[in-house]
C-alpha cells in the first residue's frame, strides 16, 4: 500500500523496505525472542515522487540518516509491538519527505536600533567603571 505524503505525492511500495530486528533495552525474555525493531529504507534518490529540490532538502534533514547511495534510514525501537514500531517508523518518513517539500522562509535580517546599541555602551562603560573600583591605588 503506498504512502501517501501530500496531494499528489505518494511513495510507492517498490521503494520502501523495512527489515525487523531484535530491539535493545527492557523486554525480559521477549527482547530475545522477537524481532521487533524496525528498520525501514526508502530509496530516497531513485524515486520519481521527490523533485531535485526535494530530494536535496531531504539530504540535508535527513542527516546521517542519509546513505552514500541514496536512500534514507530510519530505526524505531520505541515499542514492545514490531506493528506499532512499523506504523512509527512509516509516520516518521511520511512526515519527513513532506518537511523536505516545504520552503523555508526567508530570513529578514534585522538591524540593532541607535537605542539599542547606545544602551550597551553604557552598560559596558558601568561594568568597566566597576571593576575598576576593584583595582588598589596605584604605588
Amino acid at each position: 500500500m503506498p504512502l501517501r505524503v501530500m496531494d499528489g505525492v505518494q511513495i510507492e511500495d517498490w521503494e520502501v523496505t523495512e527489515q525487523f530486528v531484535r530491539s535493545s533495552g527492557p523486554g525480559g525474555q521477549n527482547v530475545n525472542k522477537v524481532s521487533t525493531a524496525v528498520e525501514l529504507r526508502f530509496e530516497a534518490e531513485r524515486s520519481p515522487a521527490l523533485t531535485g529540490y526535494a530530494k536535496a532538502r531531504l539530504k540535508r534533514l535527513a542527516g546521517r540518516r542519509w546513505t552514500s547511495d541514496g536512500a534514507v534510514v530510519l530505526f524505531v525501537q520505541e515499542t514492545r509491538s514490531q506493528a506499532r514500531n512499523r506504523e512509527i517508523a512509516r509516520e516518521r518518513l511520511v512526515e519527513l519527505v513532506r518537511k523536505a517539500f516545504e520552503r523555508p522562509k526567508r530570513r529578514v535580517p534585522t538591524r540593532v536600533s541607535a537605542n539599542q546599541k547606545r544602551k550597551r555602551v553604557e552598560a559596558k562603560k558601568k561594568r568597566g567603571e566597576v571593576k575598576a573600583l576593584r583595582k588598589g591605588p596605584e604605588v
